[in-house]
């Protein structure tokens, strides 16, 4: 087996360099980064994928030990995969699902309001509840694009948390407000979807 040619070296060589110079930039910047707190994340767009990341954040505080609550503001009519399997993880984890299904389904205004103010009272009461390290309010913005519940209620709480609390707000159509108040803010973008083909929602994939 022959070794690299002159040029492959010098590829070689420079590549080094490079990667050296991006470690050491990396290694600064992440040096400048000192503030710890808990964040107010939201995860909005058109596109699928809202929930199953905030989930994944779930799962990751759990792989950590810390105690989770979730409250499903519009989910609650049918079983998930998820609930199913954050039954196993016993204390570190309570899920409320406070929904009724989607507004199209109870076709009843004055119910979906109130479903709405019931999770609310429920999301405070875990936000206010020092045990928790992360709560998931799953759906919420779709409450607040209807205004099931007022706004201004809602991001006054958010950003008055306790310090150390992260709290991941899911949902199409994030408000403004609540995305000004935030820390972080992902928008999942629809390129593709299956259920334009007349593929229906899947054990696994959307439940």
């Amino acid at each position: 087996m022959t070794g690299p040619t002159g040029a492959e070296e010098e590829i070689n060589r420079r590549h080094n360099e490079k990667m050296a110079r991006r470690k050491a930039a990396r290694q600064r910047m992440l040096a400048s980064k000192t503030e710890e707190r808990g964040l107010l994340i939201v995860h909005t767009g058109t596109g699928k994928g809202k929930s199953t990341a905030a989930f994944g954040m779930v799962l990751r505080c759990l792989g950590h030990g810390m105690p989770v609550g979730i409250v499903q503001f519009v989910k609650g009519v049918w079983g998930s995969g998820e609930r199913m399997a954050l039954e196993r993880f016993g204390d570190l984890v309570t899920c409320r699902a406070m929904g009724e299904g989607f507004t199209w389904d109870t076709q009843d205004r004055a119910r979906d309001i109130a479903a709405a103010r019931a999770a609310w009272e429920v999301a405070k009461a875990m936000i206010a509840d020092p045990s928790y390290r992360l709560v998931l309010l799953d759906e919420l913005n779709i409450v607040l694009r209807y205004n099931y519940l007022p706004l201004a209620e809602v991001v006054a709480a958010l950003s008055a948390k306790p310090r150390d609390l992260h709290v991941v707000v899911t949902g199409r159509n994030a408000k403004p407000e609540l995305i000004a108040a935030a820390d972080l803010v992902t928008e999942m973008t629809l390129v593709k979807h299956p259920f334009r083909n007349g593929v229906k929602a899947q054990p696994g994939i959307e439940f």
